[in-house]
Order: structure tokens, then C-alpha cells, then sequence
């Protein structure tokens, strides 16, 4: 015999949950809560000492209009640097502090320069120092090399190899990796980015694709971290800075 028609549901129900290995009760719940997130507030927007405030085309400024992000995933902070750079250097330390904090929802990435000449070389040095899992420990150092002790008198792709060879990578491989089409879109892909974002100095950073903030002589490098917490939070509330 069939069951009764308003039955058929709950026997439907059943079937589902039987299906799926989830009972009507657990899918009520994940559905509560999937509706509970969809409704959650954002948070407000940031509130800071109008004094200490970032200032518009100052300490950032939006860009003409969004661009593209580097990687995908959270909220994108990017630094558009170079190794012949003495400020993205004394960035540096402070830089390593912060990325130690960031909250889940924010992404890091590092955006070598492609200005021409030898730029390029150490921006191929740093996408294959990434490609083969080696800018953790070079990164820091080769600022220390570039600027300090003078380690190039050419900064030849070469050169440049035997500077990571040295420090314990495979310096063919490393060479080879350098001058790869996988690094060399990479190359083309960061150009790209820094001309969309306007970047004409280092160090700049772009902000989801959307603000570029840059450091400014009267509140120096943490002024310029600060104006990215606050860009960010203001990115997370959905809000216009």
C-alpha cells in the first residue's frame, strides 16, 4: 500500500537523509547556520584619531579603477619592490613583523619590480627563488647582498646564480628556472600589475587591486603599514575610505 500523501514528504525526507548519510535534524542545523553566515553584519568601518589618519593622495590613493589582483583568495596586499631598493630594505624588518600577524582573511604577496635592465634579472631571480621554494631564506639576504655588500658587479642572470648557488640551491637549475617561460610570463604578468596600479616608486603596495599606499617622509615606513591595516579594514567593512 502507498504511503498517505501527506506522509510522502517525510518518507522523501528520509530517503534524502538516508542518501547523503546526513539526518533531517543535522541538515536543519547546517542550514541555520549557512543562513546565520549569509546574514552576518559586516564589520564597521575603521575608526582612527583624525590627526593620524591616512590622507588621501598623500599616504594612499584609489586607483583610476580595480584592477586585477596578483593571486586569488582573501584581501589582497601587494608590494611592488626591487632588491636594488634601500627603502623596500628597511621596510623589510617591519614588513616580516606584520605578515607574522595577519589575520586570515588578508593574503600577502611580494611583486618584484620589471622597470627594465637589471631589474629584471633580480625579478627573475626572485619568481624562480619562489618556484623553487627559496625566498623564506634568501629574501632578506639578498636585500643584504644588493645594498650593503655590494656582492654584483653586473648582476648578470649568471651572476645572480652563483650568489643562490652558493647559498645551497642548485645554481644550473636555478639559472635554467630564471630564464624559463614560467618565469618570464610571471615577469610579464607583475609589469603589468605595476603599470595598471601606477606605480612609479618602490616601495608601493596595492590594496585588493583597488589602492595603492606608499610611504611618506613624516610617518616613514610603519605610516605605511598603518595606512594598510587601515585600507584593509575598510575593505573588510565594504566600506569607501
Amino acid at each position: 500500500a502507498e504511503a498517505p500523501a501527506d506522509e510522502a514528504p517525510a518518507a522523501a525526507d528520509a530517503d534524502a537523509a538516508e542518501a547523503t548519510g546526513e539526518t533531517p535534524a543535522a541538515a536543519e542545523e547546517a542550514a541555520t547556520t549557512e543562513t546565520a553566515a549569509a546574514e552576518a553584519p559586516r564589520p564597521a568601518p575603521p575608526v582612527v584619531d583624525p590627526a593620524k589618519a591616512p590622507r588621501l593622495g598623500t599616504d594612499y590613493e584609489p586607483l583610476a579603477e580595480p584592477q586585477p589582483t596578483i593571486g586569488k583568495g582573501g584581501i589582497e596586499v601587494a608590494e611592488v619592490f626591487s632588491y636594488m631598493c634601500i627603502h623596500c630594505a628597511n621596510l623589510q624588518p617591519l614588513l616580516n613583523t606584520w605578515k607574522a600577524k595577519l589575520p586570515a582573511d588578508v593574503r600577502f604577496e611580494y611583486v618584484p619590480g620589471v622597470f627594465g635592465g637589471v631589474s629584471d634579472n633580480f625579478a627573475r631571480a626572485y619568481y624562480a627563488a619562489e618556484a623553487m621554494n627559496l625566498v623564506d631564506t634568501t629574501h632578506d639576504d639578498l636585500f643584504k647582498a644588493t645594498l650593503i655588500e655590494r656582492s654584483f658587479t653586473t648582476a648578470s642572470p649568471e651572476e645572480i646564480a652563483d650568489w643562490y648557488g652558493a647559498r645551497g640551491a642548485d645554481r644550473d637549475a636555478f639559472l635554467s628556472t630564471m630564464q624559463s617561460f614560467a618565469v618570464t610570463a610571471k615577469l610579464n604578468r607583475a609589469k603589468q600589475f605595476a603599470l595598471r596600479g601606477g606605480v612609479d616608486a618602490t616601495p608601493m603596495i596595492i590594496v585588493n587591486g583597488k589602492y595603492r599606499a606608499m610611504a611618506t617622509g613624516d610617518r616613514g615606513m610603519q605610516g605605511l603599514l598603518d595606512t594598510v591595516d587601515w585600507l584593509v579594514a575598510h575593505e573588510r567593512a565594504g566600506s569607501t575610505p
